[in-house]
């Protein structure tokens, strides 16, 4: 029995890749791709920061979407299938609104247990802010230019780049492939928070490594929660990052 037709190893594939004639993939395959993807982003970003460190990150998960995007296409999928799905009538739009709200009352929730919780437990790190998260964006308190390139880094490769690659392409994905696994979803959402963690903690040292952490995965089960809708991740992620910029911008003690 090979595991690349076997109907209990083989993962079954959506619908708009049935359609195009495209045969489902196996777990390992589907896994082989996911990590493929994240180690050429990771090596992407560390090889990027040797010319610009402040927009490594940025750049480099702007060129991955597009690599991701071709590949989808060649499975006969698109991002649609990753959660970037049609909001067709006024109706769908303004639901929109709530769950934007209610991610936003999971995000402060989440960011409050960390903070609170962490220090009780022993884990005084959480909550230090190392001296490479000022550097990170620049002289930007009062600097209009500045704040104009970072509010649109923060809706183009933070809210949609992060939310599409994170929450839309990594949890569907690896949620496909432990489909038929127990704890298949958790695993779906905790590994990419992990992940997401480990993304920032470059610049924002341990701390911003958990709380990051935690955030991520409370962003992926509210992707869950909308039915793997990622309007709502998005619109909340750039909605918070528009205001911490603009409270440095005005030199805000938020």
């Amino acid at each position: 029995m090979t595991d690349t037709v076997a109907p209990a190893a083989a993962i079954a594939a959506p619908a708009s890749a049935i359609a195009k004639g495209n045969p489902p993939m196996a777990r390992w395959a589907i896994v082989a791709e996911v990590v493929g993807f994240v180690a050429l982003a990771l090596l992407l970003r560390y090889a990027m920061s040797f010319f610009f460190w402040r927009f490594a990150g940025p750049v480099s998960l702007v060129a991955m979407l597009g690599l991701i995007t071709v590949y989808l296409r060649t499975r006969g999928l698109d991002w649609r299938d990753m959660g970037m799905r049609a909001l067709p009538g006024i109706k769908a739009k303004l639901l929109v609104l709530p769950q934007v709200l209610l991610t936003g009352i999971a995000f402060f929730a989440t960011v409050a247990l960390v903070l609170k919780g962490g220090p009780a437990l022993g884990l005084d790190f959480i909550g230090q802010v190392p001296d490479t998260v000022p550097g990170r964006w620049g002289n930007l308190e009062g600097n209009v230019p500045l704040l104009l390139l970072w509010l649109a880094i923060a809706w183009t490769a933070a809210a949609f780049g992060e939310e599409m690659f994170f929450r839309g392409y990594l949890i569907t994905r690896l949620q496909t492939a432990f489909a038929d696994i127990r704890w298949g979803v958790v695993l779906a959402v905790v590994l990419p928070a992990m992940l997401f963690g480990y993304g920032h903690y470059y610049y924002q040292g341990l701390s911003g490594l958990v709380v990051t952490g935690a955030i991520g995965l409370t962003l992926g089960v509210m992707f869950l929660v909308f039915r793997r809708s990622l309007w709502p991740v998005i619109i909340w992620h750039g909605l918070i990052d528009s205001f911490a910029f603009t409270a440095t911008f005005l030199n805000l003690d938020v």
